[in-house]
């Protein structure tokens, strides 16, 4: 049980109605979870409104109500708290509920439209190598040491964000690294947090559904930088047209990192090769198994933050040699006549067209390229016929398939990506809807020598239509394939 009136410590409240000077049970925001004594805050969602569910906490057993507005009629026995704001109200109330575990060790935000569960995880392997106990809150799962929990959301809940800092600080972790999406900056989620650093990867096209256009979604992602304290360290892309403009009012200390630009931190890279890069950095040659230009921006971006927060330069180096590529992120398998399969997240036109690129700069003119690929249902639809548009333009053969339709008609979703496919380009392309049958297609096309990009799903282990999510496993389609052929 905690008192109210800690956990409204620095909250804008506007009105109260009733005592505050009361023990609690539990910070709450959806009704159906509601038990006695707990306090419900009413958030605006983007589907559903809380302030239309604040009789059934109550009759649930809601001591508390956190709102925005009185809609409704106060009962006795209950104290009401009017805010600014719900969603930042949560988020600082949830870090005092837990007594601020975020400042208590280092935590480092990662931000940008690809290459946050890279880096991220990454810098969990790195700093868990060198000997440190460490968390990780990403996309793929989460981590407490070697304790693993499931990842519903790329930055989960203020309430549980600080419920597995807490669970973190308990357990003895000494740094954690976190994702931090756009929708969690503007949904106030990671309000109240202390950040010891932020990273900056790239900003590209991507939900632009929610967003509605891109300077928004920019000006969300610089939010997070222009609230890290004068304690943190910003470190920026600068390579990435947007990389200055994310430190432009920071209070952080500034770095940079590139492999084009002069910068704080830089890289070199010497060979590309299938099964990894060799790279320079500060005149010192290491090989890493990440592949792409992409992952060698990630790469920097680890360095540097491991040199920020204090590990030597030639040990930080030694464990990025060892440093194995994360799920569903440029994975590969071979097959054992030689096709090579690769898994890879890239779900937005420039995520795509790196890996594609990647994949170009190291194949040889006899191997075909095959790709899979489809676009999310539910959300920005701007992106379909780009990604298309780019596949057909990059690949020898191109499968448009079904990735997660949610509630749209996955056929429309296809049609709207063949609308970027150029007339040239009409004949390397396929259409098939069923996204196991295309993965056995892209199968059947492969002969020895070939590739095929399997894109879009990455570590995901389902396939989301209508709501209901069926198991579904990108990598563990192609192997079973692969096997078919063995036996064949």
């Amino acid at each position: 049980m905690k008192k109210l009136q800690d956990i409204l410590y620095k909250v804008a409240i506007t009105q109260v109605f009733g005592p505050t000077n009361i023990l609690v049970n539990e910070l709450v925001f959806d009704s159906r979870n509601v038990v006695e004594n707990d306090v419900f805050i009413a958030q605006k969602g983007v589907n559903v409104d809380g302030h239309l569910y604040v009789d059934k906490a109550i009759a649930l057993g809601a001591k508390v109500v956190v709102c925005e507005k009185f809609s409704f009629d106060k009962k006795e026995g209950v104290t009401y708290v009017r805010v600014e704001d719900a969603n930042g109200a949560l988020a600082i109330m949830a870090a005092n509920f837990y007594e601020n575990p975020s400042t208590k060790f280092p935590v480092v935000g990662v931000t940008g439209t690809n290459g946050k569960t890279t880096i991220a995880s990454l810098l969990y392997q790195l700093f868990t190598k060198a000997g440190y106990n460490v968390g990780l809150l990403s996309t793929v799962k989460i981590l407490i040491g070697t304790k693993e929990y499931k990842a519903t959301h790329t930055t989960p809940d203020s309430i549980s964000i600080n419920r597995y800092l807490d669970m973190m600080l308990e357990d003895g972790v000494e740094y954690c690294f976190m994702e931090v999406s756009s929708h969690g900056i503007h949904q106030k989620r990671t309000e109240g947090l202390s950040f010891a650093g932020g990273i900056f990867t790239n900003l590209s096209h991507d939900h632009l559904d929610y967003h509605k256009d891109f300077a928004t979604y920019r000006d969300v992602k610089k939010n997070f930088f222009d609230f890290l304290p004068t304690s943190a360290f910003a470190l920026t892309n600068i390579d990435d047209k947007n990389g200055n403009y994310m430190l432009q009012n920071t209070k952080a200390k500034k770095y940079t990192y590139a492999l084009k630009t002069v910068a704080d931190f830089k890289a070199k890279i010497l060979e590309k090769q299938l099964s990894g890069t060799l790279i320079s950095v500060d005149n010192t040659e290491v090989w890493t198994k990440l592949i792409g230009v992409f992952n060698i921006y990630n790469l920097i971006a680890i360095i540097a933050t491991a040199e920020l927060l204090g590990l030597e330069k030639l040990e930080i180096l030694t464990i990025v040699s060892q440093l194995e590529s994360v799920n569903g992120r440029f994975q590969y398998i071979k097959s054992d006549d030689g096709i090579t399969a690769i898994v890879d997240y890239a779900h937005t036109p420039d995520a795509l067209q790196n890996v594609l690129e990647t994949i170009n700069n190291i194949r040889t003119n006899n191997e075909k390229l095959i790709t899979v690929v489809g676009c999310g249902g539910d959300r920005d639809k701007a992106k379909r016929p780009k990604m298309a548009h780019i596949t057909a333009l990059l690949s020898n053969q191109t499968i448009f398939t079904s990735d997660n339709p949610r509630t749209e008609d996955p056929q429309h979703i296809l049609k709207e990506m063949e609308a970027g496919v150029s007339p040239e380009h009409y004949h390397k392309t396929l259409s098939i809807l069923d996204r196991r049958q295309a993965i056995k297609t892209a199968c059947k096309l492969a002969v020895t020598g070939d590739i095929i990009l399997i894109a879009g799903k990455g570590h995901e282990s389902y396939q989301d239509v209508n709501g209901v999510k069926s198991n579904f496993n990108d990598l563990e389609e192609i192997t079973n394939c692969f096997n078919q052929l063995k036996k064949n």
